[in-house]
């Protein structure tokens, strides 16, 4: 080897390792970084020794896009399942004490109580207390739930403001890629951040991409909607100012096109958007007839019929108020949701003491004298037994409620709340399901992409030696260059 050569040599050696060094602190630096995906300088063998070919990633496309479905689908399921658990906190504590199914429960045991000593005022008095107790439970219950579909509501607004600036970040940022391909420049920062966006928008939709000449990426909603091709596309949603029970959302446009709600305990959502579409406009509305329809089964089951029960029925001890806010008489049509009635259900003020009495249940004629089934004196409770036989006797519900399949209204009030923890365990299942495979796409990807320090240390030592080796071969250029110059003197 002639000294010249030597010299090349050892410089060869101290640039590559100084890029590799670089390279090696750039990745330690980021190990904990979740968007940084680990950089390899490249040696390659020339004409004129080893050299720095290139700076590469460690990027693998297939766990790459595991990893983003799997988010997707992970924050999808997160989101319906928080709706679900804020359903369930309306209802109480564990014990659901604040359920439709208790409230009526303990009110019935007061009418038990109450047609056993149809003279006790005191027990008349706890019999209304109750009865209130269940038409507040149904009105706070139905005013918080509409407020959860706001809640949603809110989210889908955010969300969409979120998707639409990430999108134009993601413009951006992939123009940087393709403008660093076409002039030769690095474009690994921008790739991580690019991949780092994907990831972020795939939270909030399910999204699919495709990589084109000159790594330009195209993105798309698992449906098949186009997010974004060269620019991205519009997401657009309208806000609704206040939810009842009547309200319908309004619904999330890709590039004009709907985006579907999510369905059922292990929902189909991908990403929080269609999540919160499915509490606003299935879940939640869903539960909202159950409640509606409870309501509508107790304003049936203590209707006056008057003393053969020949006369047109009219609420008793139950009553609602018409959208005006004017109480009503009439009884709801059999098997027909009324939107709302949850909200407006509440206790006849004839039967209230002070300025009421519960006299007016125990005898009739709430409605007037022509409805007065108890004349003969206040030691008797067989209408208040009539309408204790009500509470279980056959009644329709609407279908739409999911359990019309219930019996009578106490049945159907106990399975509104299996309904919803049958929702909620699924709902729980599927999410830990979820969460667990979004970790084994974390934590593989994160195996051939990540930094690991121990990997870092044990190259930066073989770095170590390739420059003492350089510094050696240096040192020894040096002797032999002294040793010619003093033969030469």
């Amino acid at each position: 080897m002639s000294l010249a050569s030597a010299l090349s040599t050892a410089q060869s050696i101290f640039t590559n390792s100084g890029t590799q060094s670089a390279v090696s602190a750039k990745n330690i630096a980021n190990a904990q970084n979740p968007d940084y995906t680990r950089r390899s300088a490249m040696v390659v063998t020339g004409g004129n020794g080893a050299m720095i070919g290139d700076i590469t990633r460690s990027q693998n496309e297939p766990l790459l896009r595991q990893t983003i479905a799997s988010s997707s689908i992970a924050s999808g399921q997160r989101t319906v399942l928080d709706g679900l658990q804020e359903i369930k906190n309306l209802m109480g504590g564990n014990d659901n004490e604040l359920s439709p199914a208790k409230l009526i429960a303990a009110f019935r045991n007061n009418l038990d109580a109450f047609a056993g000593k149809a003279n006790d005022t005191g027990i008349g008095i706890s019999f209304i207390s109750s009865a209130r107790d269940v038409a507040a439970g149904l009105n706070i219950a139905s005013d918080k739930l509409q407020q959860i579909r706001k809640d949603a509501d809110d989210q889908i607004k955010q969300n969409v403001i979120d998707l639409n600036a990430l999108l134009a970040k993601f413009e951006t940022v992939n123009n940087q890629v393709k403008n660093a391909v076409s002039s030769g420049a690095d474009p690994n920062d921008s790739l991580d951040e690019r991949d780092g966006l994907v990831k972020k928008i795939s939270e909030i939709v399910g999204v699919t991409s495709y990589t084109r000449g000159g790594n330009d990426m195209v993105l798309y909603t698992t449906d098949g909607t186009t997010l974004f091709e060269a620019v991205p596309r519009k997401v657009t949603f309208q806000q609704t100012a206040a939810f009842d029970a009547s309200t319908s959302g309004n619904g999330v446009y890709i590039d004009g096109v709907a985006l579907k709600p999510g369905d059922s305990g292990n929902t189909t959502a991908k990403g929080s958007i269609q999540a919160h579409m499915q509490i606003r406009d299935k879940i939640a509305p869903t539960f909202q007839s159950q409640l509606d329809e409870i309501a509508r089964g107790l304003i049936t089951s203590f209707a006056e019929t008057g003393p053969t029960g020949a006369l047109t029925p009219m609420t008793g001890l139950f009553t609602y108020k018409n959208g005006a806010g004017v109480q009503q008489t009439a009884i709801p049509a059999a098997g027909t949701i009324v939107p709302g009635l949850a909200s407006k259900i509440f206790v006849n003020p004839v039967v209230v003491p002070p300025a009421g009495t519960p006299d007016k249940v125990r005898d009739g004629g709430i409605n007037g004298a022509a409805y007065i089934v108890n004349t003969a004196g206040s030691s008797y409770g067989d209408l208040l037994d009539k309408y204790n036989q009500n509470l279980t006797g056959p009644m329709v519900f609407d279908t739409d409620t999911e359990i019309a399949d219930a019996p009578d209204v106490l049945s159907f009030a106990a399975d509104s709340m299996g309904w919803l923890e049958q929702l909620r365990s699924t709902a729980t299942a599927a999410d830990e399901t979820k969460t667990a495979m979004l970790s084994r796409s974390l934590e593989a990807f994160s195996s051939n992409t990540g930094v690991s320090l121990d990997e870092e240390l044990s190259l930066l030592l073989d770095i170590e030696q390739s420059y003492k080796a350089g510094a050696k071969l240096m040192s020894t250029v040096d002797d032999m260059m002294k040793a010619l110059l003093d033969i030469a003197s």
